[in-house]
């Protein structure tokens, strides 16, 4: 099962390399065509755009780890194990019923989406809005997940045990 998970952590980071390649390239082009042959490509910036849009929800849903995201966490370090599990079941639950609430509603704005397309490289916004699903259903998978590992009372988050200050070993 782990080598199955890495196999799809590294395919989930090859597209995020491919969505950067593909935002840095057309970034690079368009200080070509601007300041080299003084004739600008309007779709370049929309092609990093989209790309970046790409890049942000992929990676977060596929690639950052929850140690990875910014937290507002004193209270939470605060307090011991059984605490910790309650908090994060707590928190689990709010995001999964928030994100699992929210998307009939987003299916169907994204499936309106469909009639329009993006100015200049003709790309319909049902594709180019069709990555924040793919993060939802991931970030429910990852929470329920974690809920599951808290009820266990397995390690959820990296932080079951407290944390040394900075700079201290």
């Amino acid at each position: 099962m782990k080598a199955v998970r890495l196999w799809l952590h590294a395919r989930a980071d090859n597209v995020a390399v491919g969505l950067l390649t593909a935002m840095f390239l057309s970034f690079v082009l368009q200080i070509f065509s601007r300041y080299v042959i003084n004739h600008p490509l309007g779709w370049t910036l929309e092609a990093c755009l989209l790309a970046w849009l790409w890049t942000v929800f992929w990676g977060s849903a596929f690639l950052l780890e929850d140690k990875d995201h910014v937290k507002f966490d004193i209270l939470y370090s605060s307090v011991g194990p059984r605490v910790r599990r309650v908090f994060a079941l707590f928190a689990a639950f709010a995001i999964v019923a928030a994100l699992a609430v929210s998307l009939p509603a987003t299916a169907d704005f994204i499936a309106f989406m469909k009639i329009e397309k993006t100015s200049l490289l003709g790309i319909r916004f049902d594709f180019v809005f069709s990555v924040y699903l793919i993060f939802a259903v991931a970030v429910i998978a990852r929470y329920l997940l974690r809920a599951y590992a808290a009820v266990r009372g397995q390690e959820f988050d990296g932080a079951s045990k407290p944390r040394e200050p900075d700079g201290e070993a």
